[in-house]
């Protein structure tokens, strides 16, 4: 599984239905599970990002049709990072030579 951190900041109409949110998020968690993927981590944050989460999802396709999904129904603006864990990192400096 690939590891993705995901930036969320909610829309206009998201803020507006913000009590909504946590029903939101367990219809998200259930989605990204029925794709093959998971949620390991969910925060709301301050600052710069409304919400950080941290998922895995089987490859990039599977999360880049997850994030359409969650932009399309309005609530959320996403921003997704691709994460590499330490190992890979590793073996990525390691293989500069």
């Amino acid at each position: 599984m690939t590891t993705y951190i995901m930036l969320l900041n909610w829309t206009e109409q998201g803020a507006r239905n913000v009590r909504e949110s946590p029903k939101r998020l367990d219809a998200a968690k259930k989605q990204l599970g029925e794709m093959g993927g998971s949620f390991k981590a969910f925060y709301l944050t301050m600052g710069e990002c409304d919400m950080v989460a941290v998922v895995e999802a089987p490859d990039d396709a599977v999360l880049a049709r997850f994030a359409l999904m969650l932009s399309a129904g309005g609530s959320v603006r996403t921003r997704t990072l691709k994460a590499f864990p330490e190992f890979a990192y590793r073996e990525i400096i390691t293989s500069l030579g």
